[in-house]
């Protein structure tokens, strides 16, 4: 990992926010703006694709306590419906796609699927990844690498077996630790550890997530908890970004170095001066990135869904299965895309909105 232009961190130190840019004069006097951009200039060159709703986890953020009722599997999308949206998505101008789920390695035809996106390559594609919890990963990882996977998200919210039995209702957390460090080992281009940080389950574990990046050049990546349907978000629980780098540049002192912001970034990223890998913070709702946003989904029920937070989606699912040709499937991703607002609105209203449990989005 590289640390070039990094600058020492101070307690307080944030990073500013961008602002959303309108169209082109030229675009907008042409009425040719690429399908991908929205009404203020971003061009979502990024598709996260939900491949199951199914998964071997009750994570407390993902999943209410209660469970949720799966969809007929007759009205998921097909492997072959997966990869012709895939594909109309590249053609625009989509060069990544990150498989989600529920649990994408779950899924028997995981390996199969990753190369069907593989052979889009030629047409522009240029990474391939997946967000998984590790727990049914370590046996499918050298399987993944050869079909083309690039770079995995691997979800791991305590090192603590105790308190993983707790969050995830489930246990395995060796599992998960093996399998980040296979992962390494096999050569991906990138290992992420993603953490979903709530006051008083696993705050205090950040100092010993961050010691993760010392011998291993893993990028940990500290969300705030986000509001979705049935996970008792309330503003309690939230740790902001602040807080947590202050804690860290107390504990570190001038060793924490910021690290440049990459183009449509997530994660403010940050590194410890020694220390191969780095961390960062996923700061939704804290200091939103909605300015540089790239991204749009489907769902596994084949629903488009442009904001992670928007109520509003399309099914692309009933457009195929209709006979839609991609010209007319093309149209209705423009049309969604162009709806797509400025930003989302704050975390309180958030936590007031209507919007699906987030296993049934995709992470």
């Amino acid at each position: 990992m590289a640390a070039l232009h990094t600058s020492a961190v101070r307690p307080g130190d944030v990073s500013s926010a961008s602002v959303p840019r309108p169209s082109s004069a030229a675009e907008q006097a042409s009425g040719q703006a690429p399908v991908l951009n929205d009404l203020f200039g971003r061009f979502h060159n990024y598709l996260r694709i939900s491949v199951t709703e199914r998964c071997n986890l009750r994570c407390q953020y993902c999943m209410p306590a209660e469970g949720i009722e799966l969809t007929e599997r007759s009205s998921l999308l097909t492997t072959a419906e997966i990869l012709r949206l895939a594909r109309i998505f590249v053609e625009q101008g989509v060069d990544k796609i990150r498989l989600t789920g529920g649990e994408p390695s779950i899924r028997k035809d995981i390996v199969e699927l990753v190369q069907g996106l593989d052979a889009l390559r030629p047409l522009g594609l240029r990474k391939i990844a997946m967000t998984t919890n590790g727990i049914a990963l370590r046996r499918k990882l050298p399987l993944l690498r050869r079909a083309g996977m690039d770079g995995l998200n691997i979800s791991l919210d305590t090192r603590d077996p105790r308190k993983f039995e707790v969050f995830t209702r489930r246990r395995g957390s060796e599992h998960v630790l093996r399998a980040i460090s296979e992962a390494g080992r096999l050569g991906f281009d990138f290992v992420k550890v993603n953490v979903v940080v709530m006051r008083g389950q696993n705050d205090d574990e950040v100092p010993a997530f961050v010691e993760m990046t010392h011998d291993e050049a893993v990028d940990v990546r500290f969300i705030e908890y986000m509001p979705f349907d049935g996970n008792q978000w309330g503003r309690r629980k939230l740790v902001g970004y602040r807080e947590l780098l202050d804690g860290l540049v107390r504990l570190y002192g001038d060793r924490v170095e910021r690290l440049p912001l990459e183009a449509n970034h997530t994660a403010k990223g940050y590194h410890i001066r020694g220390y191969r890998g780095q961390f960062g913070f996923i700061t939704s709702m804290t200091q939103s990135f909605c300015a540089d946003c790239n991204r749009v989904r489907v769902m596994a029920d084949g629903n488009l869904k442009v904001c992670l937070f928007g109520n509003t989606e399309v099914s692309l699912r009933d457009l195929i299965r209709g006979g839609a040709s991609d010209a007319q499937v093309v149209e209705t991703i423009s049309q969604a895309i162009k709806r797509k607002k400025r930003a989302h609105a704050g975390m309180d209203i958030l936590s007031q909105m209507p919007n699906r449990p987030m296993i049934k989005i995709g992470g």
